[in-house]
């Protein structure tokens, strides 16, 4: 998981690693909390000042790792949808990506939930509703990897250590992580009916403004103010939409 999401301009985006920024300070504390007097439900006995303040010490490194995490993903979800007219995402499944393995396949799976995949899908779905944006999601069985983005032939097998694609046709070379976006932007393309990936995007940024994003701030009942009503909930924004047909067409 070294990148976090790759697009088809060739811009990859570095994973953070939230996680492992502060894995060593949990450990310390893990260890700590390990030698102090905890609660016994057998016996009755209560925990110690120490092992409450410990515990305290722990849940706030779980919450600067979360509220991190969460920072950043917002951020990226947000530059995508202001910045492309057309976003397009995989089906992945990552519960069974992290199902099996063993003990050598420990660190992906933790690398795997750290990088929170299903949670930019989910701040993209509504994202792209209030901005108007094109969202496509890609078949989970769509060989997006093993296809040549220039020549279109599949490649019967590429493990997940080879991170070249070359394809044996006509040549090609590039990162599997770019080929893959190309074939991604090649498809949403295609649904689109010969669109290019491209359109309503930056090029057009200056013709098409799109509504700013709600902030996520929290109201006095609680509620947060950049969450939609019942009524918005899965309508996204047809005059921004019907304006850029309007750039496609035009």
């Amino acid at each position: 998981m070294k990148h976090l999401a790759v697009l088809s301009t060739g811009e990859m985006i570095d994973n953070p690693k939230h996680t492992r920024k502060h894995a060593k300070v949990l450990r310390r504390l893990q260890r700590r909390a390990s030698r102090q007097i905890g609660p016994d439900r057998l016996t009755g006995q209560e925990p110690s000042q120490r092992w409450l303040r410990t515990q305290d010490q722990i849940r706030a490194v779980h919450t600067r790792t979360a509220d991190a995490r969460r920072d950043h993903l917002h951020k990226l979800t947000t530059r995508l949808v202001r910045d492309f007219g057309t976003v397009v995402v995989e089906d992945l499944n990552v519960t069974g990506m992290t199902r099996s393995g063993g003990a050598y396949k420990r660190g992906l799976n933790r690398a795997l939930r750290d990088a929170a995949l299903a949670e930019i899908r989910r701040q993209l779905t509504y994202k792209t509703e209030w901005t108007g944006t094109r969202l496509h999601v890609a078949d989970r069985w769509y060989p997006s990897s093993k296809t040549c983005s220039n020549c279109q032939v599949v490649k019967a097998k590429l493990p997940l250590n080879v991170r070249v694609f070359t394809c044996d046709s006509c040549g090609f070379r590039a990162d599997r992580d770019h080929n893959a976006a190309l074939n991604l932007a090649a498809l949403a393309a295609v649904v689109d009916g010969g669109a290019s990936s491209a359109s309503c995007g930056r090029d057009v940024k200056d013709a098409r403004q799109k509504p700013t994003i709600r902030p996520a701030i929290r109201r006095a009942d609680g509620i947060a103010a950049g969450t939609p009503h019942s009524g918005e909930r899965g309508r996204g924004n047809p005059a921004a939409h019907a304006e850029c047909t309007k750039q496609r067409s035009g």
